[in-house]
């Protein structure tokens, strides 16, 4: 894994007054579980992960990696067909893709924002239902890297919460 961007100080206006975003590029599905995992054991009850890409860009890599991070015992699978799976381990994983989600009303019917407060929430595709999710946590954005199966994670982090997680992961 190598830093391939970093901006240290971005005008923000949340509680910290500044903002850390940050980008890695990592070289396969190995090291992109490699990050999840390192992120998973920084993870507490009560954090929500955002994880935005397009198809193929390591989502669920990176969830199988906070999976391991959070000591689950199940192999993490997508949720893509039942929209949420959930896992057991140091604390509860909640795991949601909003891939097929159709209506953001629909968000409301499954109480994701209960979620948190029994274990660690993380959202594939939040763009499906921007405008009801939670403004404190982490935002990753994936994408394609420049080389074949590598690829780029940029840490947005959204919150003092946010802020503390990207700290604790040593990145920043």
């Amino acid at each position: 894994m190598r830093r391939l961007w970093r901006n240290e100080v971005v005008a923000y206006t949340g509680h910290m007054g500044e903002k850390h975003d940050i980008e890695l590029a990592t070289g396969g599905e190995q090291e992109t579980r490699e990050v999840g995992e390192r992120l998973g054991r920084v993870l507490q009850r009560g954090d929500v992960v955002l994880l935005s890409g397009d198809l193929g860009t390591g989502k669920t890599c990176l969830v199988q990696g906070i999976g391991r991070g959070l000591e689950c015992q199940a192999p993490v699978t997508s949720p893509s067909f039942v929209l949420m799976n959930e896992y057991d381990g140091r604390e509860r994983l909640f795991h949601v893709d909003l891939y097929r989600m159709e209506d953001v009303e629909e968000l409301d019917e499954l109480g994701l924002w209960d979620y948190p407060e029994q274990g660690i929430l993380v959202i594939e595709w939040p763009e499906r239902g921007a405008e009801l999710l939670p403004g404190d946590g982490l935002v990753i954005e994936l994408r394609y890297g420049d080389f074949d199966r590598q690829r780029r994670l940029r840490f947005l982090p959204r919150g003092p919460r946010g802020a503390a997680l990207v700290e604790a992961l040593g990145v920043a």
